[in-house]
């Protein structure tokens, strides 16, 4: 099943074209989607049974007995977190898009439609605990093994993006050092040797893109400006973006960090859930930052959410141009935080709370 969602994401339409001699073009969005899923529940698997290790002396040799027990539990709950995640990451990427697909719902079922990273950890997040409900897990203590995982899945995805051209950054100034420009149709086919003839998402995005901009300076601007040109004729001239910034590859990075730093901290925890609200309030952090370079309006605002979600007047009370009219995973963001420093504060206080009723240790008494 994974493979077959990998090939549909990783290939064209038409990507078995017969001829001989073509081949089968993988592309590496789909590619590194896979291996980063792929990966994290490897890891995660081996967590688990680092975690449940529980030795017993059976004919002389110590032996785990809970522990591979709890690794194949994780492989079970593989495919649940995987429908769980696809169908939450597509359903929110809709209601963020919802005037594009009310004038033809069936797009909504489009095998090739796009996909948001907060929708799909939202319905895995459900489905593993239902799973754990069903399983007589202990949901908090398995959020603490799996959660760093999804750090590690992201840090590969993100690449994944990042060579597909999509979740792209805002224009940044000609002189920055970090900038970067994604090819059109025809740079990558023949950079593939014939191999692909599809444009980056980035691309076709500004070729489309009526706005206007300087370019030494990147400020860009809605109607036309002194020393501004529109940038769909300045994409259409060069055959590629704007400089942008590379937020794809700013939070792979990021990620990377958060994984080897969860792992580090779950020796240290005091709770269960405990590595699950640091990951919460640290993701909101690096999201909400990264959410400041990017240059993909289609991801949406909150102004949009709340006219898809059919609350008008609520949406009339976030302007376009305010600034607190955050994109849609600012603001999932800023509610994740609050969430994770909430389960910080509570689990700790109780811990505490039942640390005092059990009284002092004979060795402290």
């Amino acid at each position: 099943m994974l493979a077959w969602f990998a090939l549909q994401y990783s290939l064209p339409p038409g990507a078995f074209p017969g001829a001989k001699g073509e081949g089968i073009p993988v592309h590496t969005y789909g590619l590194l989607l896979a291996l980063g899923f792929i990966t994290a529940v490897t890891v995660a698997g081996r967590l688990a049974q680092d975690e449940w290790r529980t030795l017993e002396l059976k004919d002389g040799a110590w032996v785990d007995v809970e522990g591979p027990k709890k690794r194949e539990q994780i492989m079970d709950m593989t495919v649940w977190i995987l429908l769980g995640g696809i169908g939450g990451s597509r359903l929110l990427f809709v209601l963020v898009n919802w005037q594009d697909y009310a004038r033809d719902w069936t797009q909504v079922f489009s095998l090739g439609g796009g996909l948001v990273f907060y929708g799909g950890l939202i319905g895995a997040s459900v489905a593993a605990f239902v799973f754990a409900r069903m399983h007589g897990l202990d949901f908090w203590r398995l959020a603490d093994v799996c959660i760093p995982t999804v750090s590690l899945g992201q840090c590969l995805g993100r690449l994944g993006c990042f060579s597909a051209g999509c979740c792209w950054g805002d224009v940044a100034p000609a002189h920055a050092a970090t900038a970067v420009h994604f090819p059109g149709s025809g740079v990558a086919q023949d950079l593939l040797g014939g191999v692909g003839n599809t444009s980056s998402l980035a691309y076709s995005s500004q070729l489309q893109d009526t706005r206007y901009v300087v370019e030494a300076t990147g400020e860009i601007f809605h109607h036309a400006a002194p020393g501004a040109v529109r940038i769909s004729d300045w994409v259409a001239q060069q055959g590629y973006t704007l400089g942008v910034y590379p937020t794809q590859l700013f939070e792979s990075v990021g990620q990377l960090v958060l994984f080897v730093g969860l792992l580090y901290a779950r020796r240290y925890r005091r709770f269960h859930g405990h590595v699950l609200a640091f990951w919460l309030m640290a993701y909101a952090v690096l999201r909400s930052t990264v959410e400041l370079f990017r240059g993909d309006v289609e991801r949406g605002t909150l102004h949009g959410l709340l006219q898809s979600l059919g609350a008008g007047e609520l949406a009339a009370a976030v302007p376009l141009e305010a600034w607190y009219n955050v994109s849609t995973s600012q603001f999932i963001s800023l509610c994740m935080f609050t969430f994770g420093a909430v389960l910080l504060a509570q689990k700790g206080r109780r811990r505490e709370s039942e640390a005092e009723s059990l009284g002092p240790t004979p060795s402290a008494a």
